[in-house]
């Protein structure tokens, strides 16, 4: 895979390309990019990305059985989908400021830790509130991460963000797919408890946190870009203040679009699989389709990335995953069961509007300092923008007694997420339009 990467060739657009100087690591500058270092890193790239999306998936397959375990509401469990993208936006701001001070590779694996700490406490913690607060720590670890993926690759592999994009986001997919499938399997194998069926995912997340410990070890990781001098004249460039990332309106665009994407998915790993099985569609098959829309992901988070880094305008991507998500909700309106698998897969090539927004965040900044910049705001500004929606299918559920209501939402919001996209992919730089 290494290889195949290496020769990928690296045409962006213009105002994206890399100048000169080896990338700022988080290795001894001495040492430089050895290959096993090279290696260890997209080893842990992998494994970070394959923890990001199980603690929810595996929750969304689950979640009738958490319901009653726990004795939740319609809205009380409209309010736990909306847990991770409220952890996302207020956990992921902090993520530049904790990789300054503590080195990239530091912060993801003490974010690994956290996810498998949290991961084995949820189930255990006692009622909805410890619920709740353990879920908030696995979040927490998955929020930084989310933020500091796009600035590692693009520190790693200036000249081949989209191929690492797709491979990180490849692996995402794969992670989140892989819990919504085998959850309820797992979980009947385990004895039929809803317990063991979430505990058991902290296995994953504690192998993510080994390649990262000699990223912690090294405590010149810690040294940010400004203490390096000896790195050269591109890292001096990334010395530049903190941008007004708010002046942008391509960040804001990005920011909005992020946000709009990530209302989808978050509503689509909490209540697709509760769509189906109120259509009458059993919960295996339920958790089943689940992991189709989640899977569809896999080979697209892969293509997604290579191709929108050879366009010179990524709009038309971002229209036609659109067009796809009003096809799968249009599905689930008229047929949902008769159909489910169609609208399935629609609806999985619609959420890769994720993959295309890191790889936008990527492009629309020239330095791994606007990267980090533009990450945190995009993320936090977009999950923020998230959080409202998976609540509100909730309480639409509950007092309307169906899903008409909760799919006529989500048709709505693929507008206004179709026209943002369009308007973020165009060919600029947040830190030309913040300069202004």
């Amino acid at each position: 895979m290494m290889d195949l990467m290496a020769s990928e060739e690296t045409r962006t657009t213009k105002p994206m390309t890399v100048r000169s100087s080896a990338p700022a690591t988080d290795v001894s500058p001495e040492s430089g990019t050895r290959a096993w270092t090279t290696r260890l890193i997209v080893l842990g790239i992998v494994l970070a990305a394959l923890n990001l999306r199980p603690a929810i998936t595996s929750l969304g397959a689950l979640l009738e059985e958490v319901r009653d375990g726990l004795g939740m509401s319609g809205s009380m469990a409209g309010l736990l989908t909306s847990v991770p993208p409220l952890c996302f936006a207020v956990f992921g701001v902090m993520a530049p400021r904790l990789a300054r001070r503590f080195g990239a590779g530091a912060v993801v694996c003490a974010g690994m830790a956290a996810i498998t700490a949290g991961l084995v406490m949820r189930p255990y913690a006692g009622g909805t509130p410890g619920f709740l607060a353990a879920s908030a720590l696995a979040l927490m670890g998955i929020a930084v991460s989310n933020v500091l993926m796009p600035v590692i690759v693009k520190r790693w592999f200036p000249d081949r963000v989209g191929s690492m994009t797709g491979l990180y986001s490849m692996a995402l997919a794969l992670g989140t797919s892989t819990a919504a499938a085998v959850t309820v399997p797992m979980t009947d194998a385990l004895g039929g408890s809803w317990q063991s069926g979430l505990a058991v995912w902290a296995g994953l997340a504690a192998a993510a946190v080994l390649p990262w410990i000699p990223f912690v070890r090294d405590r010149r990781a810690a040294t940010s870009d400004e203490q390096a001098p000896a790195r050269g004249k591109a890292t001096a460039r990334e010395d530049a203040p903190a941008l007004r990332i708010t002046r942008s309106r391509t960040a804001w665009a990005l920011a909005v679009f992020f946000g709009l994407q990530a209302t989808a998915a978050y509503i689509t790993m909490g209540w697709m699989a509760q769509i189906f099985r109120d259509a009458g569609v059993p919960a295996s098959t339920a958790g089943l389709l689940l992991a189709v829309t989640m899977v569809m992901g896999v080979p697209l988070a892969f293509v997604i990335p290579r191709v929108a880094t050879r366009l010179p305008h990524q709009g038309p991507i971002a229209l036609a995953l659109g067009v796809c998500g009003l096809a799968g909700y249009a599905g689930l309106y008229f047929a949902p069961a008769a159909g489910a698998w169609a609208w399935a897969v629609l609806l999985g090539i619609s959420n890769c509007a994720f993959p295309l927004a890191l790889t936008m965040v990527g492009m629309r900044a020239r330095t791994g300092a606007g990267v980090a910049q533009l990450s945190a705001f995009a993320q936090s500004t977009g999950y923020l923008i998230s959080i409202p929606g998976p609540l509100l299918v909730g309480v639409l559920y509950q007092h309307s007694g169906g899903w008409g209501l909760p799919i006529a939402l989500m048709t709505a919001l693929v507008i206004p997420q179709m026209t943002v996209g369009v308007l973020a992919g165009r060919n600029r730089t947040v830190e030309d339009e913040a300069a202004r």
